[in-house]
């Protein structure tokens, strides 16, 4: 693959092409040859203007370039593999369907995703490679650690990088380079606190959390912090570990003060074990989660009654009675048989976003990218989205309620 997208060449000195051999030329000869390079910018006529304008052209807009380079980070292995999968999915069909129409300004995109693993220190790795491929642009990462990871390295290179899926809050802070399409965690947990009071009408509450986890401790703050505000009483707060698959002294505790809801606030691989140590112990509570609920039907088996009637905040709904919505989900099914989950949705949306301001930048520079970035105005399978001065999306979030082992659509709650 080719180091740069777009060509670098320096503007070439109008006779930088030309070869002068020695010529054993009388001193009048060599005079008269020295007069018409002079004049060369001056009667050399439209074609050496041209030729400069063109020039220009390649070195300001790439237009030299066959396809433009876009990477993307993600995990494909390991632990959260399922939403480094779904991402890459929904980002490699939007590419795709942009291919299929054109591609962008005329050029194909090429783009290509480097497995990151879920770790900080590999994405990181990752992003780098990238850099050396000579990649304009970048979509990812998707989880929060290597997402913020990431982000603070590519502040030195001012380079355009825009999250489907990272939620953490620090995660647009480092530099103006970085944009996302979800939402964060501090919006998602005071949603979620103020559904458990307007909607659930919710008196007290008790909050199960990864202390290991930024995800998971930063929307546990943020909804334990809204409810103060709200008066929902929160009876107790409790924690385990990120390896942890035992919660059930922490559940039986929960259990005996009796809250009317209880907000997990993680992936949904610990949400399937603690849903179902939740039912073993007798507890009662309405479970309410963030959007790592996506995915716990896929692992928790039969058993969906561990879940029923539990609340999470979502990207979008499958649901949805949105034409846009449909047609995404129907070619997503068509390419790879399953149902797009919110992070394939956000990639997708966040691919579209990508590729709309690279036509409207001025160029391929970093700087013109970002610019034409912020400049966003999109709507989406995931809402209408725009950006504000950080970078953060500026969008609604939909509340899904599982109900007979389905993810349904409950409401939308216009963001804070």
């Amino acid at each position: 693959m080719s180091n740069t997208i777009v060509s670098q060449t320096k503007e070439d000195n109008i006779l930088g092409g030309f070869s002068v051999k020695r010529l054993k030329k009388t001193l009048a000869l060599g005079l008269v040859f020295t007069m018409c390079v002079g004049m060369a910018a001056g009667c050399g006529g439209d074609k050496n203007n041209n030729q400069q304008q063109q020039q220009q052209q390649g070195n300001n807009g790439g237009d030299a370039a066959e396809v433009i380079k876009i990477g993307g980070l993600a995990p494909l292995t390991g632990a959260v593999a399922v939403y480094g999968t779904a991402n890459k999915n929904g980002a490699d069909l939007a590419f795709k369907e942009i291919n299929d129409a054109g591609g962008v300004n005329g050029k194909m995109i090429e783009f290509n995703t480097k497995d990151e693993k879920g770790e900080a220190a590999d994405a990181i790795t990752a992003y780098n490679s990238l850099l050396d491929e000579g990649v304009v642009a970048i979509l990812g990462d998707v989880t929060s650690a290597p997402c913020a990871a990431v982000a603070q390295e590519s502040v030195a290179n001012n380079t355009p990088m825009i999250t489907a899926t990272g939620t953490s809050a620090d995660i647009t802070t480092y530099g103006n380079n970085f944009f996302r399409v979800c939402y964060t965690d501090p919006l998602q947990g005071k949603t979620m606190a103020t559904f458990a009071v307007q909607n659930l009408e919710a008196k007290t509450a008790a909050i199960l959390y990864n202390v290991s986890s930024d995800y998971s401790d930063g929307l546990s703050k943020a909804f334990e912090e809204k409810a103060a505000d709200l008066n929902l009483t929160i009876l107790t707060k409790e924690s385990y570990g990120e390896n942890d698959k035992d919660f059930k002294t922490q559940l039986t505790s929960i259990a005996n003060m009796n809250p009317d809801v209880l907000f997990v606030p993680d992936y949904y691989g610990q949400v399937s074990l603690i849903a179902n140590q939740a039912k073993e112990v007798g507890l009662q509570a309405t479970l309410l989660g963030a959007d790592g609920w996506d995915g716990v039907l896929d692992v928790i088996g039969d058993a969906t009654d561990v879940v029923e009637g539990a609340y999470f905040c979502n990207h979008y709904s499958t649901d949805s009675d949105n034409e846009k919505v449909q047609a995404f989900i129907n070619n997503y099914k068509a390419t790879y048989n399953e149902t797009p989950n919110a992070f394939a949705a956000l990639a997708y949306d966040a691919a579209y976003i990508l590729a709309d301001a690279l036509s409207r930048a001025e160029s391929m520079e970093e700087q013109d990218v970002i610019d034409a970035l912020a400049a966003t105005t999109y709507e989406g399978v995931t809402g209408k989205i725009s950006f504000d001065e950080q970078g953060d999306p500026i969008k609604d979030l939909t509340i899904i309620k599982i109900v007979d082992g389905q993810y349904t659509f409950d409401s939308v709650v216009s963001a804070e």
